[in-house]
Order: structure tokens, then sequence, then C-alpha cells
């Protein structure tokens, strides 16, 4: 294996030993002969961008303390072992376009992305938050007419079929929902290696479904899509989750549907975040809210560490990177 030449570390002293503890890194450390640690816990751009400089690295280890990355890089940076999701706060396309190597956590952390939208769907099946408002605030009891639904054979519909999609459907399958999907990298192959039928429309996998889980990455062609004619095609009961990007959403239609309690709904993401305290959304008995932790759980962030320094051994190696974002990645997600 090469050595790479030089290594910055360029994340928060709270960061590390949640997604690198200790051996992973020692690890870090020992890829290369130059290793130097920027802890970013409050750094500044400008102190940032100069301990990029003077440290002038071959790798740049990031996570979502690092600020973004000055247009003129560094002579000798190469490539930006990111340990989060979403890169657009740090690198530019530009960057890319200049040759610059960029992976971030890639499918590490879908299972629990996965695990909190079975959360949200249960949750609002079993109506969680009405229960929870019910019994603690006004001591109610009503077993007779509980109004739930469980989620065996019910029919799913998910709006993408990225890494958390595709651990989502392991998830449910105990549960032996029909799942449907809308997506437009969907083909014959995956619907069978799968088990998902493909839809063409949103109308039909919102028409069609008993639960719909949004999971699709926010892109322009993408930004209010779901739209309040769609969350109107939920039949009564059923229930509308989000776990992936609030914009996604028509969020004002979607208050509007909430409010009138016909379905349920449960979201970790918002247009706004964080959520304003005076949300109309806060206190609704049919809404499941989380505060954007679908992501991985503290004691999971080291998955994401795995998976860099594996990637990190590879780019030593000369060997392919995972969870590469190449030009049309990036213009396809978060």
């Amino acid at each position: 294996m090469t050595r790479p030449a030089s290594l910055l570390a360029a994340i928060s002293a709270n960061e590390q030993p949640d997604f690198l503890p200790e051996p992973l890194f020692a690890d870090v450390r020992a890829l290369t002969p130059k290793f130097s640690w920027c802890d970013t816990t409050g750094i500044s751009l400008e102190a940032f961008h100069r301990a990029l400089r003077e440290a002038n690295p071959e790798i740049l280890l990031a996570c979502w303390r690092t600020p973004p990355l000055p247009a003129e890089l560094p002579p000798a940076l190469r490539y930006v072992c990111y340990l989060a999701g979403s890169v657009k706060t740090l690198v530019s396309r530009a960057h890319l376009e200049r040759g610059l190597r960029v992976t971030n956590w890639g499918g590490s952390i879908g299972r629990m992305v996965a695990e909190c939208a079975l959360f949200h769907t249960l949750s609002c099946l079993r109506r969680g938050t009405h229960w929870a408002l019910t019994m603690h605030r006004e001591g109610g009891w009503d077993n007779d007419n509980p109004q739930t639904a469980s989620l065996f054979g019910q029919r799913v519909g998910l709006h993408g079929f990225g890494p958390v999609a595709r651990e989502l459907v392991g998830l449910l399958q105990p549960f032996h929902c029909a799942i449907s999907v809308c997506a437009p990298d969907v083909d014959a192959e995956t619907e069978r290696r799968y088990g998902v039928r493909a839809v063409s429309t949103l109308e039909t996998l919102f028409a069609e479904n008993d639960v719909v889980i949004e999971l699709a990455p926010l892109i322009p062609a993408t930004t209010g899509i779901i739209t309040e004619k769609l969350l109107r095609l939920i039949r009564p009961g059923g229930v509308f989750v989000n776990v992936g990007r609030g914009a996604v959403v028509d969020e004002a239609a979607l208050l509007r549907v909430a409010q009138e309690g016909k379905i349920r709904i449960g979201l970790d993401v918002f247009a706004v975040e964080p959520l304003p305290a005076d949300s109309p959304f806060r206190g609704l008995p049919n809404v499941s809210l989380t505060p954007h932790i679908a992501g991985p759980t503290p004691d999971r962030r080291r998955d994401a560490g795995e998976f860099s320094v594996a990637n990190l051994r590879a780019y030593a190696a000369g060997r392919p990177l995972q969870g590469l974002i190449t030009e049309r990645v990036y213009d396809t997600s978060t």
C-alpha cells in the first residue's frame, strides 16, 4: 500500500469520538507519515482556510462542522473523504470538474434512516402522538375504540429508491407488505431483485397505497413536487411519512391536510429547520415529529467512520472508492 503524503482531519472534537472512536482514529493517523488535526469546533472560515493552506494535505477528512472549501484549493489536495452525507455545503461542482475526488458516507447509514422511517410509520398507524397527548396530558384511556392499524399486510409506496429505500424494503419484509416504488432508476431487474413493483406516476403511488414514504433527494426537479392534490389521494386513515427532505413537499399544503386530521403524518424533516417553536404542526394528534434525527444515531456513527476508513485505505492502495460523488451524483443528490 502506498501511504498518502499527508492527511488533515478537519473535524470537531465532538465528531471525532462518534465517527472515529479508537482504534479507528489510530488507523487514520497510521495511514500517512504527515497527519494533522484541525479541531473545527467554532472555527471561522478564515481560520479554517488558513489551516488548510498551511497543511496543504493530499487528503482532507471532513465532517458536519467543516467549513466550505475555498474556490482555490491547496495544490496538494487530491481527495476529500467526507464522513457525513450531503457534500454541497463543503465542495462546489467546480471542485469536482477540476478533478477533486470526493466521497461521503454512501450507503453506510441507510439502515438507520430506514429504521426511522419504520418508526414513524408504526407510530402513525398506532396513533402514538394521539395516545401520548391523551394519556400524559389528559389522563385519557380509550381502548374500546382505539382506531389504530397494523403494518402487517399494508400496501406501502416509496418515492425514491436509493440506499435508504432499499434498506427499508428489507425492514418491511417481516410485515409482508406489498411495496410499490416511484423512481426514475427502477427497472425490471431492480423490481425482481427487491420484490417491488414500479409505478410510473406519483398519482398512482399516492392513490394505491395505505402508507407513502418520501425518500426522494432534494433537487430542482423534486422541489415542491409533493402537492396538495397528491396528499389528498391518500385514503382516510392512511399514512404519509417524510424522512427525506422537507422542501420536496409543499409544506403549506401538508399543514392544511394535517389539520383536517383525516390522514396520519410522520415528519423528520422540514422546509425550515429548526422547526419554529410556534409551528402549527406541533401538538397535532395525528402528526409524529422528530427533529431531523433520522440519520445515524450517535452509537452507530462509527458505521460511517468504518466506511470512510475503508475508502482511505482504498485510496492509498489505488483501488476504486465507494460512495464517490461524481458530477452526476452531485447534480442529482440533496
